[in-house]
């Protein structure tokens, strides 16, 4: 009689979890929807994980207005500077881990020829200046390029296909939008099939908008680009669900690399490697962002004591204000409005 008691109680408790949480997510969705309204953003894609579990995703209004095709959880975007989460996390596996090394080791142990060969892998994926100040410096992110590919034994985009993409599971991500017109060198090294799935990630991208004071948009044109370590991966929320999944099983990075990425470059800066990192009402808070002006931004925000990963991707620039580069994940107020609804 105690235990069917205590069985039909867990089961209200559970039951009483479940509607708050319902409650929780449908009240942030209209937060969403209400602030893309405001912002101008044509087309959004958002998703929530819950102890590396999808447990709610949306789209919001328009990949392509002319041709009336919704945004969905499914809907590549480009995702701009977030990118360098992802080249962050390829260095230190092929070039650290996998090479012996750490991160206090020069560049130039593996790139001789970098533009700042002296500069420590620490520096640049921190946004750590010769001086030894913070400076946001995505060219400086891009220079490790050249050190993974000696690491790896093969081009960036290469690379990151073959130990993120296909690792974790990425179907939908594409290692640059050139790829949708690929040269024969890019046949030879991903071959018909890889290139056909990304011909066809690529024919579903959101596309690009403008949109003025007046909340009017208009499409922009963008040139094909390529991935390096800082920027110009195409993804997805739900694939970029799959890397967050995959970090929190350390299937991509052991868990002492993971908590040195998270973890501050040095005392009274925001970033790890690769990752700001700052705290919310005593709440550790590790994210990263990407923009591309009058087009597409990105953001990933992770509250990892919580458990909690929040992925949002546009189609213009409205998401992530360039205020972000300060490092105060709070001057966005989407993110803002996330912390409030789900730390209290």
């Amino acid at each position: 009689m105690i235990a069917v008691s205590l069985v039909a109680l867990i089961g209200q408790r559970t039951s009483a979890q479940s509607v708050f949480q319902s409650l929780t997510f449908s009240l942030f969705e209209r937060y969403l929807e209400a602030l893309r309204v405001q912002a101008g953003i044509p087309g959004m894609s958002a998703l929530i994980l819950r102890d590396g579990v999808i447990v709610w995703e949306r789209g919001f209004g328009r990949a392509d207005i002319d041709r009336s095709i919704d945004a969905a959880p499914s809907t590549p975007y480009q995702i701009g500077s977030l990118s360098q989460a992802i080249g962050a996390t390829l260095l230190l596996k092929v070039c650290v881990e996998d090479g012996f090394d750490t991160v206090n080791d020069r560049i130039g142990i593996w790139s001789p020829f970098a533009a700042e060969a002296d500069s420590t892998v620490w520096q640049l994926l921190g946004h750590v200046s010769a001086a030894g100040a913070y400076k946001y410096d995505l060219s400086r992110v891009a220079g490790v390029t050249p050190a993974i590919e000696a690491c790896s034994g093969m081009s960036y985009q290469q690379s990151v296909a073959h130990e993120v993409f296909t690792r974790v599971g990425m179907p939908d991500s594409v290692p640059g939008s050139a790829l949708g017109a690929p040269t024969p060198n890019d046949v030879q090294q991903f071959g018909a099939t890889n290139l056909s799935r990304y011909a066809g990630t690529l024919g579903r991208l959101a596309q690009p908008y403008r949109v003025d004071s007046r909340g009017r948009a208009s499409r922009t044109n963008l040139p094909p680009s390529r991935a390096d370590a800082a920027t110009g991966i195409v993804s997805t929320t739900r694939d970029l669900a799959r890397f967050d999944m995959g970090l929190r099983a350390n299937v991509l990075l052991r868990p002492d690399t993971q908590l040195r990425a998270w973890s501050p470059v040095g005392f009274g800066f925001p970033t790890g490697l690769g990752w700001f990192v700052q705290t919310y009402n005593g709440n550790p808070v590790v994210w990263q962002f990407g923009v591309i002006p009058d087009a597409y931004s990105s953001l990933v925000l992770k509250l990892p004591t919580r458990g909690l990963t929040l992925i949002l991707l546009a189609n213009s620039d409205a998401l992530a204000p360039v205020a972000l580069e300060r490092g105060d994940v709070t001057a966005s107020v989407f993110a803002r409005t996330f912390l409030r609804v789900y730390v209290p």
